[in-house]
């Protein structure tokens, strides 16, 4: 049976989300949440606890990084392909500080063949903390049964 194609869209790229979420010991392990998933975008959150601050007592940048990275991972994985990351860039405009909630939205900005490229804002409430982008790269295998499984 061909799962996704009884799926809408909506609902494919959350069962993806939940698939890939069991696997995902990293941002479960630091606290992430998913706030809302689609296909092509995807939108986690992070609080910066006291372990994530630097010598600086500011959120340490590659904690914002992997925040940014894990949700360009669920935006550019809604689609039922297997797909990673080939590069990732970040600019850190304003500091993260302990207890913030940081919020990174991530959209496709454009998707074909076996790449994508896809736009991350990290936000601490209404303060754009860093943007990032991401490009990638699918690789074989799906998240879902397709009729070739």
């Amino acid at each position: 049976m061909n799962v996704k194609a009884a799926l809408s869209p909506e609902d494919a790229a959350r069962a993806c989300a939940d698939a890939m979420w069991a696997e995902d010991d990293a941002s479960k392990g630091l606290g992430m949440e998913i706030v809302e998933i689609g296909p092509g975008f995807a939108t986690l959150a992070m609080t910066v606890r006291p372990d994530m601050v630097n010598g600086q007592r500011i959120a340490h940048g590659g904690f914002i990084f992997t925040l940014a990275d894990s949700a360009f991972a669920f935006a550019c994985n809604s689609h039922n392909d297997r797909v990673v990351a080939a590069q990732g860039q970040i600019t850190f405009i304003k500091p993260g500080k302990l207890g913030d909630r940081l919020v990174a939205k991530a959209r496709e900005v454009t998707r074909g063949g076996r790449s994508g490229i896809y736009d991350v804002r990290v936000m601490a409430g209404d303060t754009v903390i860093a943007e990032f982008r991401g490009h990638s790269r699918v690789i074989p295998g799906a998240w879902l049964p397709t009729q070739d499984q």
